[in-house]
């Protein structure tokens, strides 16, 4: 094959370093895996009957782009008590990743500068860089706030898009009412598009969740079921904001996903029943007991919601850390993936408790090099 069939593009897009831990794990015989970010519990029983009810019966062809109907009213009916802007329509996507790929690429054209707080989930560098634009990143260290004044001083005739994910993946950092409200009121003055990351959104520990689209109702929200119904590889997500905006990532998913997996969303018509507070109870627990087991030995800011913790290297670089991490069966990902600075690592604590007991013995001894 010839190298002048990649497109330039493709050159611009890094292999991701998460998926190369997960490939590690899968040579390794009994790995301390804390790198997955996803629910370690199985998808709940009655959303797997729901499924497979679904696919007995037929509901296997395509289905309309924009979701079934029985999925869409009850989503919306939700969205509409919530929010109540008479402008703000939902759609059914092929996951929240789909979602967000389908906002930038209705959203950014070539040159055009998409605001990210760094660190920032990894799939929102590459996205943006698919669209054809650019992301500038707003330094949140080190205890990963989002500072308002850093985006006002950041935008410029080419600003497009601001992206805002709280709870935050890597972080676990969740933002402040007045946090988002400022960044919501900042982004209307300006008239630059929202998009409220908000997969975590179950996931608050010490306060409610808070969303920038109750302070600016042209906010695009990303959310779906993949973390909180343990539903990562069914793929479905959904998206809603300004009903303009959504028909053209409607359309855009037409001609790219056609329409999120039919009998899943059957299935996610049932998850929008099931009780998820007993899992969310039991994520803050073990919150709880890394945070007390490891505290007094790493440097560790405020992580109020999703399953992760972003923990600074007490020594080298994270890259460096996490290496030695690896030679001691102990996986987790360098900061660099999320963030242009290479200085924390991040935990999931989706894992089960002997897992967790196993990672913190390892984290303590490597903290002092014995």
């Amino acid at each position: 094959m010839s190298e002048r069939w990649i497109a330039d593009r493709m050159h611009l897009i890094d292999a991701s370093g998460i998926r190369k831990v997960f490939d590690l794990a899968a040579k390794m015989q009994d790995p301390i895996n804390l790198s997955i970010g996803q629910p370690h519990m199985d998808t709940p029983t009655a959303i797997k009957e729901s499924l497979i009810s679904a696919v007995l019966a037929g509901k296997n062809a395509y289905c309309q782009t924009q979701g079934i109907a029985p999925l869409i009213q009850k989503l919306q009916a939700q969205i509409d008590a919530d929010f109540n802007h008479p402008d703000r329509k939902i759609f059914v996507t092929s996951g929240t990743s789909g979602g967000l790929m389908l906002a930038l690429l209705a959203l950014v054209n070539p040159g055009d500068e998409v605001i990210a707080f760094d660190p920032y989930f990894v799939m929102y560098k590459h996205l943006t860089t698919v669209a054809g634009g650019k992301i500038v990143p707003i330094n949140t260290y080190p205890d990963f706030r989002l500072n308002v004044a850093k985006v006002r001083a950041a935008i410029t005739p080419r600003t497009k898009v601001i992206l805002c994910n709280s709870p935050c993946n890597p972080t676990g950092y969740v933002a402040s009412e007045s946090e988002l409200r400022e960044l919501a009121e900042l982004a209307a003055e300006h008239d630059i598009a929202l998009i409220s990351d908000e997969i975590y959104r179950a996931f608050c520990y010490d306060a409610p969740f808070v969303s920038p689209a109750q302070f600016n109702p042209q906010t695009i929200v990303i959310d779906g079921f993949s973390k909180s119904h343990s539903m990562t590889g069914w793929r479905l997500g959904w998206v809603h904001g300004p009903e303009q905006l959504m028909q053209q990532m409607s359309k855009l998913q037409q001609f790219s996903f056609v329409c999120a997996p039919h009998p899943v969303q059957w299935a996610g018509l049932s998850a929008l029943d099931v009780d998820i507070s007993g899992s969310v109870a039991e994520y803050r627990g073990k919150r709880d007991y890394l945070l007390k087991e490891l505290s007094p030995h790493y440097e560790i800011a405020p992580a109020g919601g999703a399953f992760y913790l972003f923990l600074k290297a007490p020594w080298g670089t994270a890259t460096e850390f996490v290496t030695e991490a690896i030679r001691h069966d102990l996986l987790m990902i360098p900061g660099n993936v999320f963030s242009s600075q290479d200085t924390h690592f991040r935990i999931s604590y989706a894992a089960d408790n002997r897992t967790l007991e196993r990672g913190v013995e390892v984290l303590i001894r490597l903290a002092h090099r014995t």
